[in-house]
């Protein structure tokens, strides 16, 4: 058959056949290797010809305290490389996951209660523990007893642990072990339920709970007033902590921080994680933890929440529909989203702190990281590697040290001995917040026969009677129907600039009364302590 005849396919399928076998495997292994190089995000190529300058740093130049500090941390500006052979984002999260190596060594534990009856497992490592190589046996916890003296100077860093992580993760026992041999004692701060502790109140953590970092902090600095306080948090626990700083202001008796894979905001977090094949398994991953802790505590979940949809829920979403929104009473899960994402707090933040993030970060998108807000905040120095993974950037041809641990280590030791940590601003007395009632302010109370009670000063000539009848007058004027024109009049004119807040709150409530007898304002009237007002 004459071949100027044939078909153009028939054509190029005989000349496609007499390519050898050989070839053909050789292309497919090419664009094999070409998919998955992009699809895992593998950054070998670029760390070998396209080397970067740095970390890039984002912060308030006209702030004393980050020129100061930045200019003595050389790791903070050095470039990360990440171990060639675990070069990708996902490579390094799996690798902490799966492959991390951790010193071994026990932790002093100490089981703190809070005011609502929950336990809190602080597990401690002592700079001493490590230098006196007191590490235990066979990993048994060590008595806290008397570890740390009430005069102890030596600073305190409390760590706060990302999700459904404890004390016993590699990555914190890195951490630990590292600053506790560069003269830090180490507290771990572990979320109620977990580090083996069973939930006594029904109350849960979850990623906007501060109220525990809260309790910790205010225990910490009570009992060893001598010793700063500082703070690191991972992944979600640097949420909490950012949100925690940014709530209490100048208030918090830390004197500085460092957030690690923050996730700031949850509502874009949780967009992000379900949008590709890759972060749609870190989601499934994730649930199946927070399932995990869910069955230590399942009588409490049945009892407190929907235990059938926990067991069913496919992913964090489903997770927090059926299990956080229920047990932290929220409306739905975009509230709790929004309600607990630290980057509305950034602005408030009044302490010195880092905060690490990096752009390939598989868990923690860098579309929330609030550029802006971190830059204009004098407080703040935002480091954002472009590698790194989710609290992983391992460095060295063994992966045998952690990028962020050292750069962390290196932050927290110039702060610590510069003039710039943070001192908490208690309030004095004579200083009241503006939401403080007059009553707060003084003393002496005044208590009427008739049950009304007034602030009394060591100044008043008038024994509080001026106070009661400022209230009657201001129930009287609202109560129309009993008094004439003119007799509100007379009453108004009477009433004293002094009591203008009172006034307001009078007048509020007694619209909503009518046909309320005033108080006589000649009722005798007895001038006690406060304290003995509470006794009563």
């Amino acid at each position: 058959m004459d071949s100027s005849s044939l078909s153009p396919y028939i054509l190029l399928f005989n000349a496609l056949s007499q390519i050898p076998t050989c070839h053909y495997l050789v292309a497919f292994l090419i664009i094999s290797i070409t998919f998955l190089y992009k699809f895992l995000e593998v950054h070998f190529f670029e760390d070998v010809f396209f080397k970067s300058q740095g970390t890039p740093i984002t912060y308030n130049p006209s702030s004393p305290f980050c020129n100061a500090i930045l200019s003595s941390c050389k790791i903070l500006h050095s470039r990360f490389v990440a171990t060639t052979w675990i070069s990708s984002p996902h490579f390094q999260t799996a690798f902490l996951q799966f492959c991390g190596r951790s010193p071994v060594f026990s932790y002093r534990r100490h089981l703190f209660r809070t005011s609502d009856g929950g336990t809190i497992a602080l597990d401690w490592l002592m700079n001493a523990d490590v230098s006196g190589g007191a590490f235990g046996i066979n990993g048994a916890s060590l008595p806290m007893n008397n570890a740390i003296s009430q005069d102890e100077t030596t600073p305190i860093v409390v760590v706060v642990p990302g999700l459904a992580s404890s004390s016993t993760s590699n990555y914190l026992k890195n951490l630990a072990f590292n600053l506790a041999k560069h003269g830090w004692n180490v507290v771990v701060s572990n979320h109620r339920g977990l580090g083996g502790v069973s939930i006594t109140s029904d109350c849960f953590y979850n990623a906007g709970w501060t109220e525990d970092l809260r309790a910790v902090a205010n225990y910490l600095h009570d009992k060893y007033p001598k010793a700063p306080l500082f703070a690191i948090g991972t992944s979600i626990g640097a949420n909490i902590l950012v949100k925690y700083l940014g709530e209490d202001g100048e208030g918090t008796p830390i004197a500085g921080a460092v957030a690690v894979c923050n996730p700031w905001d949850l509502l874009i977090g949780d967009r992000f994680i379900c949008r590709r094949l890759l972060q749609r398994i870190y989601d499934k991953a994730l649930t199946i933890g927070l399932q995990g802790y869910a069955q230590l505590h399942e009588p409490l979940y049945t009892r407190l929440a929907n235990w059938e949809g926990i067991k069913t829920a496919r992913c964090i979403r489903d997770y927090d529909h059926y299990a956080t929104c229920h047990v932290g009473k929220f409306e739905t899960v975009d509230t709790y989203y929004r309600h607990c994402s630290s980057a509305a707090y950034v602005g408030n933040v009044s302490v010195p702190l880092l905060c690490i993030s990096a752009l390939d970060d598989p868990v923690c998108t860098r579309e929330a990281i609030p550029w802006d807000e971190c830059r204009a905040n004098p407080n703040i120095v935002l480091a954002t590697p472009q590698h790194g993974g989710h609290l992983a950037f391992f460095e060295g041809l063994t992966a045998s040290s952690s990028w962020w641990i050292r750069a962390v280590d290196e932050f927290l030791g110039v702060l610590r001995s510069s003039p710039y940590i943070h001192v908490q601003k208690k309030q004095t007395s004579g200083q009241h917040s503006a939401l403080d009632s007059s009553i707060d302010q003084y003393p002496h109370l005044h208590v009427a026969e008739d049950g009304i009670v007034t602030a009394a000063s060591g100044e008043e000539k008038t024994d509080g009677i001026e106070d009661i009848k400022n209230l009657q007058m201001l129930s009287e004027e609202k109560t129309t129907e009993m008094l004439s024109n003119a007799e509100q009049e007379k009453h108004v004119t009477e009433a004293k600039s002094d009591f203008m807040s009172e006034t307001c709150q009078t007048s509020e409530i007694a619209k909503n009364i009518q046909g309320v007898e005033s108080p006589d304002i000649t009722s005798p009237l007895r001038k006690i302590p406060k304290s003995d007002f509470a006794a009563e």
